[in-house]
């Protein structure tokens, strides 16, 4: 029997070792926020359409930009008058119509290429193409055997990040009657069968709580804008109970190997 398939994606997030011409962001963001104002205006969430109205136009005024930056701006535009709807109709909007200011670039297959071999990516500018360095760790390694799709290109102070979508084709275990329960507690994860019962404790509480003490303190003080810190420390905190559940969700496979529940060299569910 074949085995089912199906697409999984991660996001992989690149520091650059280089840096992007400021022009281009400038000119992007006034390009997205005409869009926004164009959709906006026309009262238009379609892709199509937005780009068959405005991308002859946006393309005689900008000659020398990549014809692709257009396109995803529109599908940017698109995206966010959207989202700015949603927000309208719960009374959560806060303006009278969409905009956008962060420096981020949309792209996609035709304006940027990827080596993960020597950790460079390559780049279309109005000027021609760029090549950069990729920071990379153990982390990335992985990425090296997935296909690249969409990207997003990120100025934050002085620095530059890519973030690059990445899918693989995976084999679908087949179900065989039998199976794992899992328990999540609040510091814990208890998993098994009828032949065994396995507890690993978390330290999930720790953590939670050791950022909610950190947030209340940061909250308590007079800083004129705290919402980077806040930020950086809900990143943190996510990022540290993730790689809890990754390391949890491993050990779970394991043991469903351990039990005959899972092939351990295809990763298919055994036939009995």
């Amino acid at each position: 029997m074949s085995r089912a398939l199906e697409a999984v994606k991660l996001t992989a997030n690149f520091k650059l070792d280089g840096s992007v011409s400021e022009n281009l962001f400038q000119t992007y963001r006034q390009i997205l926020g005409e869009l926004l104002d164009y959709a906006h205006n026309k009262h238009i969430m379609g892709f199509k359409r937005l780009k068959s109205e405005e991308y002859h136009e946006l393309r005689a005024r900008y000659p020398q930009l990549p014809s692709h930056y257009i396109y995803t701006a529109c599908q940017m535009a698109c995206f966010i008058y959207k989202s700015f709807r949603k927000l309208k109709r719960k009374g959560k909007a806060k303006s009278d119509k969409p905009s956008f200011k962060k420096d981020v670039l949309m792209l996609d297959d035709h304006l940027f290429t990827l080596n993960l071999e020597n950790w460079k990516a390559s780049m279309a500018t109005e000027n021609g193409r760029v090549e950069v360095g990729l920071h990379h760790g153990t982390y990335h390694e992985k990425f090296k055997c997935m296909k690249a799709g969409q990207a997003w290109l990120v100025k934050r102070g002085y620095n530059y990040y890519l973030k690059v979508v990445f899918s693989k084709k995976v084999g679908i275990a087949e179900l065989n009657g039998k199976a794992i329960a899992v328990d999540v507690n609040e510091d814990n994860v208890t998993f098994g069968s009828e032949e065994k019962t396995v507890k690993r404790e978390t330290g999930e509480r720790a953590i939670r709580t050791a950022y909610f003490l950190k947030r209340r303190r940061l909250q308590s003080k007079l800083i004129l804008d705290e919402k980077p810190l806040m930020a950086k420390y809900r990143g943190r905190e996510r990022r540290r109970v993730e790689a809890i559940h990754h390391k949890r969700a491993g050990e779970i496979i394991q043991e469903a190997k351990r039990q005959g529940l899972l092939n351990n060299s295809s990763g298919r569910l055994k036939k009995h």
